[in-house]
């Protein structure tokens, strides 16, 4: 009896709980963040700005499709949009960095609904197929349209600049990547709570009945292209910034199946997967790099296969995820939470 009622008193107090844990776990989380650049050195503090900028990229395609339900594998070519954008604005234009990163959102969105044309009559495998399509033609006018572009040798990238000085190490670009990515992932979250992001929702569930309750499927599937468009411009734009250069093979087409399978390894249809996902694919090189490390005096051809190794670790991730955890990171995460908030009650 007495654990009974525990654990209707515990039912009652849940929601509150759950409130007061989280607004722990996001002022912990923002202490370590703004801590963070103060006690690491610029490789991790590199690897922050990667992690922030694969965010960005990941929460846009997990709209399109975690949330809308359409497979798109054109990301990293949008993401290489944003980056020319950002790149030529700079070196013609000499705007502030932060109307760059505004306008090759905006420039990436227009390319993605552009994109998103075929999904009112083509969905699943074949819009997977389109999106491969674009990606392509897309690779091909980075490559080709040398008057704009620079063809193969690529677009340098003057640094971004604030209050007359240059964003240039880590440490710097650190505080211009994090809060932008925190804030577009703050905008996904509540997008969900809108009329928009329901529509969305619904269009994933089930498409047919959306457009009965009288949801125009093909408004909101651009808009929802459009909106995952932009995400991979701004990213492309802050990428550009960090590495201060961009040509053609920056945005290889491997790198839109790394964003899918940060997608699927964080949990598709989740902003925490979106972020749990990229935080884990990024360090997924990291330690296969660890790994080559410890076992090259031992097999001095390691070095050669950890390219290839890479591609086939990406691909085992997605299996696995898809066979034995389809939530992904986000679903671990709640069970492992759930277990701690009921353990005192566990017969």
């Amino acid at each position: 009896m007495r654990i009974g009622a525990l654990k209707e008193d515990y039912g009652a107090d849940q929601a509150l709980f759950d409130t007061v844990v989280q607004r722990r776990w996001a002022l912990a989380g923002v202490a370590a963040l703004v801590l963070f650049p103060f006690a690491a050195d610029d490789y991790w503090l590199f690897l922050a700005c990667m992690v922030g900028i694969h965010v960005v990229a990941t929460t846009g395609l997990n709209i399109l499709t975690g949330y809308t339900g359409l497979l798109s594998l054109g990301q990293a070519a949008f993401m290489g949009v944003g980056a020319y954008t950002v790149a030529l604005a700079e070196a013609r234009l000499a705007t502030p960095f932060w109307v760059n990163l505004a306008f090759a959102g905006l420039v990436t969105a227009a390319v993605g609904v552009a994109v998103g044309v075929p999904s009112l009559r083509v969905k699943g495998l074949y819009l997977a197929i389109a999106t491969i399509a674009a990606s392509f033609i897309l690779h091909f006018v980075f490559q080709n349209w040398t008057s704009v572009t620079g063809g193969i040798r690529g677009v340098n990238v003057p640094p971004a600049r604030f209050l007359h000085a240059d964003l240039v190490r880590p440490f710097d670009l650190y505080w211009v990547i994090t809060p932008i990515a925190a804030i577009l992932v703050l905008a996904a979250a509540n997008l969900f709570r809108t009329r928009i992001g329901r529509a969305f929702i619904a269009i994933r569930d089930r498409d047919i009945s959306a457009e009965v309750l009288g949801i125009p499927l093909l408004r909101y599937k651009l808009m929802s292209f459009g909106l995952s468009a932009f995400y991979a411009g701004i990213a492309g734009g802050l990428w550009a910034y960090l590495f201060r250069v961009v040509t053609p093979e920056s945005f290889p087409f491997v790198y839109s199946i790394f964003f899918l399978a940060a997608v699927i390894v964080g949990g598709m249809g989740t902003i925490l997967g979106g972020i749990l996902g990229a935080a884990f694919m990024t360090m997924v090189p990291e330690l296969l790099k660890l790994i080559v490390g410890l076992v090259s005096p031992w097999f001095p051809e390691a070095v050669a296969i950890l390219s290839p190794m890479r591609t086939i670790v990406f691909g085992l991730l997605i299996i696995g995820f898809l066979i034995f955890e389809p939530h992904g990171l986000a679903e671990i995460w709640r069970r492992i939470r759930r277990f701690f908030h009921l353990w005192p009650f566990r017969t």
